[in-house]
């Protein structure tokens, strides 16, 4: 089988991250709820773990990286926990599910958002962006990597055109583990990490990470392990935004993805972009495909066949060639509306530095034959 969706979720772990779940999950002890050695030591590790996330992304203290299941559930702390009634907020039609979905939620109560459209190729505007920001908005939201095309903005020229007191809250999902990312120099006041895509974690591994210039309140109430008299959710982080267990082999997957990738980055990097060139060059050589995406650093393809609905495509490359790929609207509809796919979808392949040429010789095949009937 050849595995091809690794934006929806990573299909392939180094071995150290599969050997250090393997022996989280031989612990059976709960992280910060007991006083035992055992519970004591997963416990530093959880902070060892949130420290190595912390330096990896040049975030701005251990105390305010949080762990979560996954990007969404960040996202949704980000937003639901910071923008109030009466906000204006600035997004683009870039954005997946995970980011309009709670900015609908809010603009129902009474948050203002704002679109900023794509340019004509599709890309991220940033002079659109801009223009929509005034003095008075309270943040801009924006992914890092378009999940369906890979469209990327320069996140420090973005910073730069618009106001300092603006906070910058972004999507990291498709470009955490990718490309490099560090908050302070970047200015993003909030990153959402996706652990079990491009940081090599396991599903049920993610983080927010922020700044001083946030105070997100709690969106779930619960357990913490401290200030267990206390009825409220204590007043510091990280305790204040996650409550109950955690997931203690989720955690220590996605420090030993980070590890990993400290080693490896370079050429995990390299190696991804020139797969999916080859990839681009390959569809671009079959005359009933058009490519809606081009070269870039996140592993991503979207693209239509002539004649054939996205969703049946992948259905065919998946029973007819073994090849997992994903058809739709990849829970971005405005990405597609902006794109004119709304109607079909594209048909998305994701690669992973770990996945071969010669796999991309055969979906090439795989995908004439599709196109030709």
């Amino acid at each position: 089988m050849i595995y091809f969706d690794n934006a929806a979720t990573g299909g392939f772990k180094p071995q150290s991250v599969l050997s250090a779940v393997s022996a989280a999950l031989k612990v059976c002890a709960n992280p910060g709820r007991s006083g035992h050695r055992l519970s004591v030591a997963c416990s530093e590790r959880v902070h060892a773990c949130r420290r190595q996330l912390a330096e990896f992304f040049g975030g701005y203290s251990c105390d305010r990286t949080i762990f979560t299941k996954n990007c969404t559930e960040a996202l949704n702390i980000a937003l639901l926990g910071v923008l109030r009634p009466g906000d204006k907020v600035v997004t683009t039609f870039a954005e997946h599910n995970s980011v309009l979905r709670p900015l609908q939620h809010l603009e129902d109560c009474g948050v203002k958002v704002e679109l900023a459209p794509l340019s004509p190729g599709g890309d991220i505007d940033i002079a659109a962006i801009a223009s929509m920001v005034r003095a008075d908005t309270r943040a801009v939201v924006v992914t890092l990597a378009s999940n369906v095309t890979g469209a990327s903005p320069c996140i420090q020229k973005l910073r730069s055109a618009i106001p300092p007191r603006t906070l910058l809250i972004c999507d990291g999902a498709q470009a955490c583990g990718h490309v490099a990312i560090n908050m302070k120099e970047c200015g993003i006041d909030a990153l959402a990490v996706a652990g079990h895509k491009g940081m090599y974690g396991i599903q049920g591994s993610g983080a927010l990470l922020f700044s001083e210039r946030l105070d997100p309140l709690p969106v779930m109430y619960g357990g913490t392990g401290s200030e267990s008299f206390n009825l409220a959710m204590p007043e510091f982080y990280p305790d204040r935004l996650e409550c109950g267990t955690v997931n203690y082999p989720a955690i220590i997957s996605l420090a030993e993805g980070v590890l990993y990738l400290k080693s490896h980055f370079n050429e995990e990097r390299d190696k991804l972009f020139h797969l999916t060139r080859l990839l681009h060059e390959g569809l671009n050589t079959l005359p009933k495909v058009r490519a809606y995406s081009r070269p870039n650093y996140f592993g991503i393809a979207a693209f239509a066949i002539e004649g054939v609905g996205s969703e049946q495509a992948a259905c065919r490359l998946s029973e007819e060639f073994s090849v997992c790929v994903r058809g739709g609207l990849h829970c971005a509809p405005l990405m597609h509306e902006a794109l004119g796919t709304s109607e079909h979808g594209l048909v998305r392949a994701s690669l992973s530095p770990f996945n071969s040429e010669r796999e991309i010789e055969l979906f090439i095949t795989a995908v004439k034959s599709v196109s030709n009937g």
